[in-house]
């Protein structure tokens, strides 16, 4: 008589993830990049024969080339930091650190600094790389404003979008908007330490 097999062990079946092909993939991608391809002509074939592996291959793990191109892109720059939570004033300055280490990334790597132009000019590309990328590290800016507002470390009658723009801004002027501008390793504080000034409650009035 045949032994019933465990409840579970049919999804466990299907072909293995293969790391390797994952990262022949992602390897793929950056070859061509770094041979000047345009991220247009950069067809999910190409990247597959490029890394050796069937398109089905690619199309099981993402489910097109922009969803690819993001996680790659993920790769090539600097992580996300991990939040001290010590302080509006502490998760701020690590938040903008990251923005200036990302920006002195892309003045320092070309492949860096070429895909990222390239994408403002793939509008679904870009609108992918905002929603992966750029939107979950803005929530993160906000939630770190809300518990500096909820503990009395930051004024609350001011629109908080309006104080993500003022904190974050200059950084991203500095980073983005102008390349040769100066991004010194006390930046980051600066900029936070001159922001919170102007954004600290009014000291309470003595009874």
């Amino acid at each position: 008589m045949g032994v019933d097999a465990p409840v579970g062990r049919a999804a466990r079946r299907g072909r293995p993830r293969s790391e390797a092909a994952e990262r022949a993939i992602r390897a793929a991608v950056v070859t061509l990049l770094e041979e000047g391809v345009p991220l247009g002509e950069i067809s999910i074939e190409r990247i597959a024969r490029t890394a050796g592996v069937g398109k089905a291959t690619i199309y099981r793990r993402w489910s097109d080339k922009e969803e690819l191109f993001v996680e790659v892109l993920r790769d090539i720059e600097p992580p996300d930091p991990e939040l001290p939570g010590t302080s509006a004033r502490d998760d701020l300055v690590v938040m903008l650190e990251s923005v200036r280490v990302r920006g002195l990334a892309q003045r320092s790597s070309t492949l860096l600094h070429n895909v990222v132009a390239q994408m403002k000019s793939h509008p679904r590309l870009w609108e992918a790389y905002v929603a992966t990328v750029i939107d979950p590290r803005r929530v993160t800016v906000l939630e770190i404003l809300r518990r500096g507002i909820a503990r009395g470390e930051i004024r609350g009658d001011v629109d908080i979008d309006l104080i993500n723009d003022l904190v974050v801004g200059p950084m991203l002027v500095r980073a983005v908007m102008r390349p040769d501008a100066p991004l010194a390793d006390d930046l980051a504080e600066r900029i936070v330490s001159v922001a919170l000034q102007g954004l600290r409650p009014p000291p309470t009035a003595a009874p």
